[in-house]
């Protein structure tokens, strides 16, 4: 395949400057793009999910947009929105209200909250300290779930870790950058166990070269 970039891109919503008319949007974040071409966009601070048909100039409100808010007409700093096919529904991460909502995806006046009272927790690779945190929102100290033992190779150790990725177990699999590995550890536990590489910086099977980033196949 000989793909090929166009040098100048298409708007395709939005694109008049910030604002809540039906032809701008404001702090955009999320999108969604259908089979069809329609774009839907979790216009953020506008508090709604806007929908841009194909070709369109403006879009059309189809869920929130009736102010910052709690109620079930209301949304606040969505982030991310997604189709429900099978009930011709929007699935609409409502961020600041720490809720996920379904909202009808054709002449919806309110949503359903089908998941309530998240609460957040954000993963960071600490880089220069060796260790994996967790932030719990609103706590101001960070808890160490891999690593933190100093800069090294043994398996309670991590040397310049990147990317992580947590499973709904809470295990955490991390790359482990300068070790040239991918290193596995369970909620809780003090050391983790290594699962790709480990046998030194290569470009044979069995290992890896200076790892940046990963990704879970379910499969």
């Amino acid at each position: 395949m000989n793909a090929r970039w166009k040098q100048n891109g298409l708007t395709v919503a939005g694109g008049k400057g910030q604002g809540n008319g039906i032809n701008q949007l404001l702090d955009s974040c999320g999108l969604y793009v259908d089979d069809d071409q329609t774009i839907y966009v979790a216009d953020q601070s506008n508090h709604r999910i806007v929908e841009w048909k194909r070709g369109a100039t403006s879009g059309q409100v189809v869920a929130g947009g009736n102010g910052q808010g709690s109620g079930d007409h209301q949304l606040n700093y969505p982030a991310i929105v997604i189709i429900d096919k099978e009930r011709d529904s929007l699935i609409i991460s409502d961020r600041s209200n720490k809720r996920v909502v379904r909202w009808p995806r054709r002449n919806g006046t309110s949503g359903e909250t089908i998941i309530s009272n998240i609460v957040c927790w954000v993963y960071v690779s600490d880089y220069g300290n060796h260790s994996v945190m967790k932030w719990v929102e609103g706590a101001k100290p960070g808890i160490a779930v891999a690593g933190g033992q100093g800069y090294g190779n043994g398996l309670t150790q991590l040397s310049c870790p990147q990317g992580v990725v947590v499973n709904q177990l809470g295990t955490a699999y991390v790359a482990d950058r300068w070790n040239d590995r991918i290193m596995r550890w369970p909620k809780g536990v003090t050391q983790g166990s290594v699962i790709v590489g480990g046998n030194g910086e290569g470009g044979q099977s069995n290992q890896l070269n200076w790892p940046f980033g990963l990704s879970l196949d379910r499969h």
